[in-house]
């Protein structure tokens, strides 16, 4: 028999030769990716566990490296996955192919949600539920993946568990070394800039974290903001805080006289550094500003504004003063921010997209979200060094609105919103849909995603028309201002004098009017939007009044608010602004800060408060026709006198937009036409309008000796009682706390809480008459009461009274005054313990408000009395600087009065303004209707 052998066979390997080395590849950069990936999970799980963010430069040197990784793996393997399941799909082993297979598959899995996650310009996804439903597949993938592949190679080779555990420990120590060094960060987001830095910055109160200037190119970096942020870059450029430096005409006038002056009277520049802190960004922390020679209109950093890194590189707001008072940081940026490589370029925009924490957290901060960022630049006091004089408060939106209703922090406001207004974005920065910016997002009740609007709508037109700006943003302004405030005719009182019978509220009955006799026109502004006094700003320059025209038929025969040729507003006008003078008695009419000296008369309105203005009417004998008056409230950002100052020989006329921020007509039937007739209801309630009515009283009651004023106030607020609301005998008591009938004022108090009027304003009013009648103790608890804000309505609409520093001082005064009647060695522990009450109260007013002259004024004597000599002298010492100059005033404004008399006329305590004064724009002889020169756009209204 003849035996046959075949030959043996040799089964072929899962992994050749060939595909053994592109194995060690997969493995090195899986083994180099275990490491990287480690660290930015460590990182991830701390920044979960804290709530802060530790991404810094090296994080996204790694994160780079990573992605960097992640590309180098996809085609290894997947050419590595094809390869070997060809060769090892058939084989008996089933449990490592399957295991394999699966291994493949997630790994691809992982890798492919990597490239989704990856911006690549071309293709992105952007949704935030779609990224968020990728990323946790791109974190729970990695361990499916080492889970499989421990099976698969359980199933197969023996693993090489030593060689594992190695790139473990590795893996660990870097994340622990490189995680460690991310919480020794040496920079401080939330530090206050070093003080040495100061002399570079004074009388500002700016200050570099440093200590150093910063370079202007990094803080010039909009156009790469613009790469990104596109629709917030476009807003911006179309906003005043674009145009806040030499490249507003207005700014650059004034700026120049104050370098001028400075520089011949000090020999250097360093005063007007005062308007650089926020006015000028980019040549102030750059140090070009102090230069004499510095080109402030061809430069371009004289034309920067208010950059994208001015606002967002500020790392900390140092107090509540103002004047710049913040820390500003150069910014890290992400790797290749500078670079001018297309390739490196687009790696940088990939870094800040797929990780952009680290860039959050440079950018944009808590403290941007605060009224106290908007504050430290919108807060202003003239320091000593600026006008060589004293220190005085200037423009103020910040406290205006803190005390007020609208942040729901005023505990004694007339009127409060539905909720708290908690900052100013929330009426300046409102939501827009934004297509083009990688910042949006999407909100409830919008279709496209949204941004806050970096136009920062608010009220001056001037500086866009001047300018160049679009129309459109013109327009977006005034719409702005539009029924920002309320005009009401209210009433007529017969004879011309506040003494006279009221006729009022005028609607739906509309009173007749007899000719030869004479009236006051009772008229009522009340501020609606503001959330700070109308108009604040540069009070001195805007230029805001009330154009009242009376027809007749086709007859004008009352006028008061017209213009001259020249565009100029008639100065015998009520106007709603500051009156400023210098110390010689001249008029602050052109910006110059540095000559501020005293207010002559201050007519701003604060929110939610009202003015009443009086107009004398003389209906001529001859009028039969019906009497028509409009009362327009008209808003231009600049007056002519300094518009003539900016534009020098080439000044023509005043052309710059007016605004009718708001307006009220009526007519008035002529006897012997029927008493009265019936028009349209306003739509404003009744009690509202008697309330608005008596505000504007009590108010004038606060200028000199108006006493007369707080009697028609209380007959306003009693008719608002009768009405059954509470607001008419709450504000009955603040009429009678102010004339001292303390009796009245506590009965009025008792019937308000009863009629549902706040029950915070009750209790500050109550506490106020216990403190005037001796009962401290209960005002204590009163004035807790308020801080601590104890009712239940306060807290459920957002309401936190504890920073009205107005009732802290009353707590303090209230609690000092209680330390005084504990006289004794007995009684020293408890005089102590309420001294050291009263101290802590005027301190909290010192962090609300460092210049508060209360709070300095008793902290003196507080400590004084507590042993402390060196503390009382320093607080003695702060409140002289804060205190006003009372006697210093004296000269200024005589001067002035006896050199102007409209000026002298609206500076009264009670001011009636003649409707029919000779020689009054638009009251011409022929009695005809005249139009008013130097309106460029159609008023909106």
């Amino acid at each position: 028999m003849t035996r046959s052998f075949s030959k043996p066979t040799h089964r072929r390997p899962a992994v050749g030769p060939g595909l053994r080395k592109l194995l060690v590849v997969v493995f090195a950069l899986f083994a180099l990716l275990v490491v990287n990936s480690v660290y930015l999970a460590g990182v991830t799980t701390l920044e979960w566990a804290t709530g802060r963010v530790y991404q810094d430069y090296t994080y996204q040197i790694v994160f780079l490296l990573h992605l960097v990784l992640g590309l180098a793996l996809v085609l290894p393997v997947a050419v590595f996955g094809a390869l070997h399941f060809r060769s090892a799909h058939k084989r008996r082993n089933r449990p490592a192919v399957r295991a394999g297979l699966s291994l493949y598959v997630t790994a691809l899995v992982l890798l492919l949600s990597g490239l989704v996650l990856t911006r690549f310009g071309f293709f992105e996804i952007n949704d935030a539920g779609t990224r968020r439903a990728v990323y946790w597949v791109h974190v729970i993938t990695p361990l499916i993946v080492a889970w499989l592949f421990v099976l698969h190679r359980l199933a197969g080779p023996q693993i090489r568990w030593k060689s594992g555990l190695r790139w473990a420990g590795v893996a660990a120590a870097f994340s622990m070394v490189m995680i460690a060094l991310d919480l020794q960060d040496p920079r401080d987001w939330n530090a206050r800039g070093s003080e040495s830095g100061e002399q570079y910055f004074l009388p500002s109160l700016a200050r570099t974290a440093s200590g150093e200037f910063i370079p202007a190119e990094t803080i010039m970096m909009n156009d790469y903001c613009a790469e990104c942020h596109q629709d917030s870059h476009d807003r911006w450029e179309q906003s005043v805080h674009h145009f806040s430096s030499f490249n507003n005409p207005a700014y650059l006038f004034s700026v120049r006289e104050t370098r001028k002056v400075a520089l011949e009277r000090d020999g250097k520049l360093d005063a007007a550094r005062f308007c650089a802190g926020c006015h000028d960004p980019v040549p102030f922390f750059s140090g070009a500003f102090d230069d004499p020679a510095f080109d402030d209109e061809n430069d371009p950093i004289a034309r920067a504004g208010i950059t994208c890194t001015a606002c967002h590189a500020i790392t900390h707001i140092n107090s509540p003063r103002g004047n710049a008072d913040y820390t500003i940081e150069e910014p890290l940026h992400y790797p290749f921010a500078f670079s001018e490589n297309a390739l490196l370029k687009a790696i940088n925009h990939q870094l800040i997209k797929a990780k952009p924490e680290f860039h959050k957290k440079t950018f944009l901060k808590p403290l941007h979200r605060t009224p106290e960022f908007c504050g430290t630049c919108h807060k202003v006091h003239l320091p000593r060094e600026v006008n060589n004089y004293k220190w005085l408060r200037g423009q103020n939106h910040y406290d205006a609105f803190l005390l007020s209703g609208v942040s729901g922090h005023g505990a004694s406001s007339f009127y409060y919103p539905p909720n708290a207004i908690e900052n100013c974005a929330e009426c300046h920065m409102p939501l827009h849909e934004a297509r083009n910016d990688f910042g949006a997002h999407s909100v409830a009740g919008s279709t496209e995603p949204v941004l806050h609007d970096h136009a920062f709508a608010a009220a001056n037109t001037a500086v866009p028309f001047m300018t160049g700006l679009p129309e459109e943003g013109i327009a977006a302004r005034q719409a702005f201002l539009s029924n920002a405030l309320r005009v009401d005719i209210f009433g007529l009182r017969e004879g011309g004098t506040i003494q006279g019978t009221l006729h009022a509220p005028i609607g739906p009955d509309i009173p007749a009017v007899t000719p030869g006799s004479t009236y006051l026109l009772e008229t009522v502004l009340r501020t609606l939007k503001p959330g700070h006094v109308f108009t604040q700003g540069t009070s001195d320059s805007n230029e805001v009044w009330l154009d009242v025209t009376v027809y007749s038929g086709e007859r004008v025969i009352g006028r008061s608010g017209g213009m001259g040729n020249d565009g100029a507003v008639d100065p015998w006008s009520h106007f709603v602004n500051a009156y400023v003078l210098d110390r010689d008695g001249n008029r602050i009419d052109r910006r110059n800060g540095q000559d501020i000296f005293v207010a002559l008369y201050n007519h701003q309105i604060p929110p939610g408060a009202a003015d009443v203005v009086h107009y004398r009417l003389r209906i001529p004998e001859d009028v039969h026709d019906t009497v028509t008056v409009v009362v327009e409230l008209k808003y231009r950002k600049f007056d002519t006198t300094y518009l003539k100052y900016i534009e020098g020989d080439g000044f023509d006329v005043n052309d710059l937009p007016v605004t009718i921020v708001a307006s009220d007509s009526v007519t008035f039937p002529v006897t012997p036409a029927p008493d009265s007739v019936d028009e349209t209801a306003p739509a404003t309630d009744t009690w509202v309008r008697w309330n608005d009515y008596g505000i504007g009283l009590l108010r004038k009651g606060n200028r000199g000796s108006a006493k007369g004023e707080l009697r028609q106030a209380e007959q306003a607020f009693a008719q608002v009682e009768a009405l059954g609301r509470g607001d008419g005998p709450l504000n009955l008591a603040r009429v009678y706390i102010k004339e001292g009938r303390l009796e009245d004022a506590s009965d009025a108090l008792h019937r308000a809480a009863d009629k549902g009027a706040h029950p915070w304003s009750v209790a500050w009013f109550t506490g106020l008459v216990n403190k005037q009648n001796g009962f401290l103790d209960d005002a204590i608890v009163n004035f807790t009461d308020v801080l601590e804000t104890n009712f239940a309505d306060a807290r459920t609409r957002g309401f936190d009274f504890s920073k009205d520093y107005r009732v802290v001082n009353e707590l303090g005064q209230t609690l000092f005054e209680r330390a005084k009647q504990e006289r004794g060695d007995s009684r020293r522990a408890g005089r102590e313990t309420r001294l050291r009450g009263a101290e802590r109260q005027f301190l909290r007013t010192l962090e609300l408000d460092p210049e508060n002259v209360t709070a300095h004024y008793n902290l003196s004597l507080i400590l004084a009395r507590l042993g402390d000599p060196a503390g009382a002298a320093e607080h003695r010492a702060l409140h002289l600087k804060y205190k006003p100059d009372d006697n210093a005033r004296e000269r200024a404004v005589a001067l002035h009065r006896r050199a102007n008399a409209a000026a002298d006329h609206a500076a009264e305590s009670v001011v009636v303004y003649d409707l029919q004064r000779s020689g009054a724009p638009g009251l011409t002889p022929e009695g005809r209707r005249a139009a008013s020169p130097g309106t460029k756009f159609e008023p909106s209204g």
